[in-house]
């Protein structure tokens, strides 16, 4: 009996079935995530491309257009006075931010030819790998904490210079905010300039061992975010976190061939022999960020569709900082966004492109005009086609009425007829026109209610604050979280990866 029990068990395992059908609505699940897995490359790059050319737009502004807008400001700043306009302001608040920046950059770059570039590399190679892989972790925290104080150092003193003169200062002046803008800018450029001598040996290696533990710490980020819990505003803090990483690092790899171009007397043969390594480190920052977003997309049932909103999104703040009545400069936007600062990142660049290249003769002064007009023609076309993709996005959002509302202000004030005018208009056409139109001063500020829209319910999580609510009986309290648009949150509204 015993025998025939074990035959019977046998030829039911070989014979027995399972219909999948039974359980269509879990089958059907687990197919779409992997359709998802398989999209999230596709959307990631889409976004992380979109936002790589909205880094690019903000830092060539430094080195294009605000010397140009600084010579503007200046100009009519020795020129307004002998007109003998009474009643008009010597400079108004945009270029006064300009005039602050350039005065920064200069004193900053003055600064910076103080520092030994070669005794800085010769000091890092002297230490053990182990050290200096310990180091450059250390770096690349500093580097958080010091691009999300930075942004606040410098909003502080742009309206330290420029908020209204009847107002009653109950802080400090704007030489003390000016000189701890200096102070950061100097800073945070010098460990900028230590995170590339680190890369850069590294890379001059013999055995590139620095090299492979430097790639793989971005391996081990995967473990540190992959199985934690994340809501999609979170997810949009960390894309933004990836596409400001993933351009300081193109920079930075910039900047290390640069300088051993400069050591091999520009000999064009030493160029292929870094483009391995380069190659492996952009490649390897891909992966990771791939996989990365792939599998807490999964795990959270994130659909790939939300990288199309972050998309959205950081259009919204291009667009509206080139509305007639803006409110803050669009690279001052993508700092607060993505946790990105221009100012410190160009100033080494120029720092090391100006001890690199030197500059002899006529001829060496007309390529250096050249390259300067390329620059320009590169920002502007890049300008261009970002605000006219940017338009599309937003359109497609359906978030052009946001466009047309007035930030909220603190300080309560009368209604202008443009925010009666702006209600009605909704239209593409209306959009470019106030994008192309002029800014005008204006000192007062409609306090607004953002409206309520389909387009307002989405990228939302709940606040930690809660609020009371009536119902409409009256008789009962019940307590809602008030939600927070995505549009409202920057780079380090939500510290790490916290969840309500």
């Amino acid at each position: 009996l015993g025998n025939l029990s074990l035959l019977r068990f046998v030829s039911a395992e070989l014979t027995r079935g399972y219909f999948l059908e039974h359980n269509e609505a879990k089958y059907t699940e687990r197919r779409e995530r992997v359709y998802t897995c398989l999209r999230i490359p596709k959307e990631l790059e889409k976004l992380m491309l979109f936002g790589f050319f909205l880094c690019l737009d903000a830092f060539l502004y430094v080195f294009t257009l605000l010397p140009l807008r600084v010579l503007l400001a200046l100009i009519r700043l020795l020129t307004l006075p002998c007109c003998r306009l009474s009643g008009s302001r010597l400079l108004q608040p945009a270029q006064v931010c300009d005039v602050l920046k350039g005065f920064i950059m200069v004193l900053c770059y003055s600064m910076m030819h103080y520092v030994d570039y070669s005794m800085m590399y010769h000091l890092i190679r002297g230490q053990s790998v182990i050290k200096l892989y310990i180091i450059y972790n250390m770096l690349e925290m500093a580097d958080r904490l010091f691009s999300s104080f930075g942004q606040d150092i410098l909003d502080a003193l742009y309206w330290t210079a420029t908020e209204p003169k009847e107002r009653k200062r109950a802080h400090i002046g704007v030489i003390p905010h000016f000189l701890m803008a200096v102070l950061y800018v100097f800073l945070h450029a010098i460990l900028i300039m230590v995170q590339a001598t680190t890369l850069n040996v590294a890379f001059n290696s013999h055995n590139k061992s620095l090299l492979t533990i430097m790639m793989s710490n971005n391996f081990v980020e995967i473990k540190g975010s992959v199985f934690k819990k994340f809501e999609k505003n979170n997810l949009f803090q960390m894309s933004n976190s990836d596409i400001k990483e993933r351009f300081t690092n193109y920079v930075l790899l910039l900047i290390v061939c640069l300088r051993n171009m400069e050591q091999f007397s520009w000999n064009p043969d030493h160029l292929w022999v870094l483009c391995p390594d380069v190659c492996m480190v952009i490649a390897s920052e891909i992966a990771v960020d791939v996989v990365k977003h792939a599998f807490i997309t999964k795990f959270n049932d994130i659909p790939a569709d939300v990288y199309g909103e972050y998309r959205a999104s950081l259009a919204f703040d291009l667009v509206s900082s080139r509305q007639k009545n803006a409110y803050t400069d669009y690279s001052d936007s993508v700092s607060r966004r993505m946790g990105f600062i221009p100012l410190p990142l160009a100033l080494l660049l120029i720092r090391v492109v100006t001890s690199s290249v030197k500059i002899q003769g006529a001829l060496s002064f007309i390529c250096v005009i050249l390259f300067y007009l390329g620059m320009i023609t590169l920002k502007v076309l890049n300008s261009i086609v970002l605000l006219g993709k940017s338009c599309v996005y937003v359109k497609e959002a359906n978030m052009e009425e946001k466009l047309f509302q007035s930030p909220p202000s603190t300080v309560p004030s009368r209604e202008s007829s443009r925010a009666h005018r702006s209600k009605h208009t909704h239209e593409p056409e209306g959009m470019l026109a106030s994008i192309i139109s002029q800014p005008t001063h204006q000192p007062e500020c409609t306090a607004s209610k953002l409206p309520t829209s389909e387009s307002d319910q989405f990228l939302t999580t709940p606040d930690e604050s809660e609020e009371k609510v009536l119902i409409q009986d009256g008789t009962e309290l019940i307590h809602r979280a008030p939600k927070k648009d995505l549009l409202e949150i920057d780079r380090f509204t939500i510290c790490g990866n916290r969840i309500d």
